[in-house]
């Protein structure tokens, strides 16, 4: 009895579903909406645009430094540095990069070197990498990186933004807001009460002078008027 029972629930289950509109999607179709801080891919990235710009054009940001290598936890990325030489934007020697490879088969996305990039010079990119068939083609080169950075999207995130993020005194716009008004509160009660203060001075001031402007009147009023001297004519 038990069997037949469940045979039955198991038909009615299936005559449910056989009449009930899909719920799957095909791929592609239509487009995925991907959230704001989604990140996939890397991309090289050169200086801003400046009064300072060379004719050739903006410099390459990265310098060389090899610490998105040294942190990187799946040691996916190899730099290789070219040495320092002048910048022609600052006259000033900086690091220049001569190698950049970074392995998307190993890659876990954390982000890690972004975050320690001094000068902002590696960047995430909101668009997904592209299937291939071979997995050399997952290997990002300099020019592939430097490709990125007007092909894709950069993500929202830079080294310095990250690190701002992380700083343990950072208040939220709201704090921030509310701490500065309590600033501006305090600076305007200290202003009220200077002012209360240099009124006070200055009538304790004005009382202690008074006093002694009315000895002198009196001094002079009990003064003897002067007498001529012996001897002087009189003038008509």
């Amino acid at each position: 009895m038990k069997t037949l029972i469940y045979s039955l629930r198991s038909m009615a289950i299936a005559l449910r579903n056989a009449i009930r509109p899909p719920t799957t999607e095909g791929f592609g179709y239509p487009e995925r909406v991907r959230p704001e801080r989604y990140r996939n891919s890397f991309a090289l990235v050169h200086e801003p645009v400046g009064p300072d710009t060379p004719e050739s054009g903006p410099e390459e940001a990265c310098i060389g430094c090899r610490k998105c290598e040294l942190i990187c936890p799946s040691e996916i990325i190899v730099v290789t540095p070219a040495g320092k030489a002048v910048s022609p934007t600052t006259g000033k020697k900086r690091g220049y990069l001569e190698s950049f490879i970074l392995d998307m088969n190993a890659c876990i996305f954390c982000e890690l070197c972004v975050q320690v990039c001094p000068t902002d010079a590696i960047v995430m990119c909101q668009e997904p990498t592209a299937p291939v068939f071979f997995r050399e083609d997952l290997l990002l080169t300099r020019e592939k990186l430097y490709a990125n950075e007007h092909q894709r999207t950069p993500a929202w995130a830079t080294g310095a933004k990250l690190v701002d993020m992380q700083d343990p005194d950072k208040l939220s716009p709201e704090q921030q807001a509310a701490k500065d008004a309590l600033a501006a509160e305090a600076a305007a009660k200290k202003a009220e009460l200077a002012a209360a203060a240099a009124a006070a001075a200055s009538a304790a001031a004005a009382e202690a002078a008074e006093p002694a402007l009315v000895s002198e009147v009196d001094k002079s009023a009990s003064e003897p008027p002067e007498t001529p001297a012996e001897g002087a004519e009189e003038v008509n």
